[in-house]
Formats: structure tokens, C-alpha cells, sequence
């Protein structure tokens, strides 16, 4: 069964959202994700500065089985992206919610995360 922290809100196109402090949200792909997804090998990430809109392309992850592209599940500037996986994607399978991460976004709007899901929803449309 995959992993679903409590702590943080998810998109129905299973990615993860972490509010952090002044309106910064972490942003990553879910266990059930990474799972599906399989050996991560290569991670393209967004340029820091580039504004986004919820629901749009934020990055491509391509494993062993395809290239996928993650939605980003709010709006704002991109303050941070997770250098790390340039050199080691495979973190994305390790620790999803930990060293995985993707982005971080300035929130245009934080009533934006009204619409994600909860841990509790979302683990219950997982085992639809």
C-alpha cells in the first residue's frame, strides 16, 4: 500500500503539495506515483523565476516504462527546483516526500489548496 502523509495536500493527478512558511509550497509526486512510474532515470525541471498555473506542465520525469509529465496543483513563481536530481533521479523512487521533492512555488493563491484532496480522500480514491 502506498504512502500517504497526513500532513499534506494531494491533486487527483497524484502530485503532493507541502505548505511551508510565507505562502512557499513544496511540491512532488506521490508514492503511488513513483510506483506506477517505476525507475526514475531522468528529471527535466522548470527555470527558478517561471510563473505556473495550477493544473498546467511543471516538469517531465522519464522512467524505464515513459516520459510523464507532473501538473502543477497551484499557481506562482517558481522559487526553487531540487538540483539534486539532476545527478541522482532515483530519489524521487526513494523518498517522495523527503529528498524527492520537485519545486517550490511562491502561491499566487493559497485558496488554491482548498481544491486538492486530503490524505484521507485521497487514499480512498486510490483503492477505487
Amino acid at each position: 500500500m502506498s504512502k500517504v502523509p497526513s500532513d499534506l495536500r494531494y491533486a487527483k493527478t497524484h502530485e503532493w503539495v507541502r505548505l511551508e512558511a510565507d505562502e512557499v509550497c513544496t511540491v512532488g509526486i506521490t508514492d503511488h506515483a513513483q510506483d506506477a512510474l517505476g525507475d526514475i532515470v531522468f528529471v527535466e525541471l522548470p527555470d527558478v523565476g517561471e510563473e505556473l498555473y495550477a493544473k498546467t506542465e511543471a516538469c517531465v520525469l522519464e522512467s524505464v516504462k515513459a516520459a510523464s509529465d507532473i501538473i502543477t496543483p497551484i499557481s506562482g513563481t517558481i522559487i526553487q527546483v531540487n538540483n539534486k536530481l539532476i545527478k541522482n533521479p532515483a530519489l524521487v523512487n526513494t523518498d517522495p516526500y523527503g529528498d524527492g521533492w520537485l519545486l517550490r512555488i511562491k502561491a499566487a493563491n493559497l485558496k488554491e489548496m482548498d481544491d486538492l484532496d486530503d490524505a484521507e480522500t485521497y487514499q480512498s480514491e486510490l483503492v477505487e
